[in-house]
């Protein structure tokens, strides 16, 4: 399965970083209502939302709706209504009647175009079919009839989610159908963002149908797309000096030094006004470095003697046996440990040794080496933050950024050529960096995970790690985010 890359879903997602679970949506419908926006206002407004989006995005062609039963279904009589009346040709295929007196069966008495059997030849035969069977909430698997009618697809536009894609997780419960476009309402699920459920859905359009943003309140959602409102980046003051900005300690390993060269350096380009490599063994390799790093040989103890040193990162390139000494040492030590590559191997199957530190960023491998494998990536990364007491950064292409309140970020930002050796010790580097500047743990993390994402964007294809830190530079120096709610690098 391949993921798209959609470089502009961060902007199209502009203001609107809330992602609520099936449950959550229902709660926004049902305080939608009580506001006073009609049942049949809404889907009236989904299915306008779907057929514009159709027009706009997909050649005219003959078109077959796949309806089901409940609301999904109704938004789909209602876009094929609206198509038909620009003349496309349209017919709907009905899995069954609509349950009586719903705003579905209203919307379903106003189409009085063709009626098609539900099957797989009926479905093969369409230029384009609109999958309006099954919503995010489905609790059973969608197999036999429905999943072959659906695999008989040649192009599909999915309503609120491809049928059979749980919107909480982004998990297949059954078949579901790889679309070409995704169109849903309001808010995105978790289902849209996290794998397979992001490559699934094709292009997602998030469509304003006219709930009001204050039903958020009450809801108070805890998910969220990593986008720059959820954090602000440093503001450097105008009477600051290399102190205020923070001092940033890198553990470098005796042998893979490649590691905790990148990671010291990119340290230094989020921010941090000071950058040291404390070396194990022989610190030759890392003096012929960048002039403007500061290497030591001291030892950890000897440099934790030094209140400025607040912020660490701890494991790129260490070997197991120094990680299993030395993170426990900086982790009890109250300062803010960035935990990384070989201290998982350290502490395989020990999750609790890990408390102490600020952030953790195991890739998957990693995080199951510790705490088992992640099933449903956002619950477990939130699991393993509230067991740590750390912000877990589970790194993908669909990394997520869980805190030990409960608070989840999934980010968007990663291109797939972002996937290369280094890139991990050039994300822990960053958020280094960027908590030397005072931000705290998540936000850092989340704006880490964002700005790496945006580095490789501009980098472009065929990028290697070591490129990744002058795009870095730029993406920074872009942002306008450092004091407002405002757009980013993206």
């Amino acid at each position: 399965m391949t993921v798209r890359f959609d470089a502009s879903l961060v902007r199209r997602l502009r203001h609107r970083s809330a992602l609520l679970t099936p449950a959550q949506m229902g709660r926004a419908d049902a305080a939608a209502m009580a506001l006073g926006h009609a049942g049949p206002d809404l889907m009236e407004a989904a299915g306008r939302a779907v057929a514009r989006a159709v027009m706009r995005e997909m050649g005219r062609t003959t078109v077959l709706v796949l309806a089901g039963p409940g609301n999904n279904g109704g938004d789909g009589y209602v876009a094929a209504r609206l198509l038909a009346e620009q003349g496309w040709p349209v017919g709907i295929a009905a899995l069954a009647h609509p349950r009586p007196n719903t705003d579905a069966a209203l919307a379903a008495t106003r189409w009085t175009g063709p009626m098609r059997p539900f099957t797989p030849a009926e479905a093969s035969r369409a230029g384009l079919v609109i999958d309006a069977v099954f919503g995010a909430g489905l609790s059973r698997p969608v197999d036999g009839p429905v999943a072959d009618t659906l695999r008989a697809a040649r192009r599909v536009v999915a309503i609120d989610v491809p049928s059979g894609l749980d919107g909480a997780t982004g998990k297949p419960m059954g078949y579901a159908p790889q679309a070409d476009m995704t169109v849903t309402f309001f808010r995105l699920k978790p289902g849209h963002l996290l794998l397979p459920g992001r490559a699934l859905c094709g292009r997602i359009e998030l469509a304003d149908i006219g709930i009001p943003d204050a039903v958020l309140d009450a809801i108070a959602p805890t998910a969220f797309a990593n986008l720059p409102g959820l954090w602000h980046l440093p503001v450097l003051r105008p009477d600051g000096h290399k102190y205020s900005r923070g001092h940033a300690t890198v553990i470098g390993g005796a042998h893979m030094t490649g590691a905790a060269r990148l990671a010291a350096e990119a340290s230094r380009r989020a921010g941090a006004g000071m950058v040291t490599i404390a070396a194990r063994g022989s610190a030759t390799v890392y003096r012929a470095g960048e002039p403007g790093l500061i290497v030591t040989e001291d030892p950890v103890g000897t440099l934790l003697s030094d209140p400025r040193r607040a912020v660490w990162v701890c494991g790129p390139g260490l070997g197991p046996a120094d990680a299993a000494t030395i993170f426990p040492a900086l982790a009890a030590s109250g300062r803010l440990v960035v935990g990384d590559a070989d201290v998982f191997s350290a502490f395989a199957g020990q999750p609790d040794a890990l408390r102490g530190a600020a952030v953790l960023t195991p890739h998957e491998g990693e995080f199951a080496r510790v705490f088992g494998s992640p099933s449903d990536r956002l619950e477990a990364a939130r699991a393993a933050a509230a067991r740590t007491g750390a912000v877990v950064l589970l790194k993908g292409a669909d990394t997520v950024i869980a805190a030990p309140d409960g608070r989840t970020a999934v980010n968007l930002s990663a291109p797939p050529w972002l996937a290369t050796a280094g890139a991990g010790d050039v994300l822990a580097g960053i958020i280094g960096g960027l908590l030397a500047q005072g931000m705290p743990a998540w936000e850092a993390a989340s704006a880490g995970a964002y700005l790496h994402g945006a580095a490789a964007q501009a980098a472009g294809p065929g990028m290697i790690a070591e490129d990744l830190l002058p795009a870095l530079v730029r993406v920074v120096s872009e942002s306008t985010n450092h004091a407002t709610d405002t757009a980013a690098p993206l």
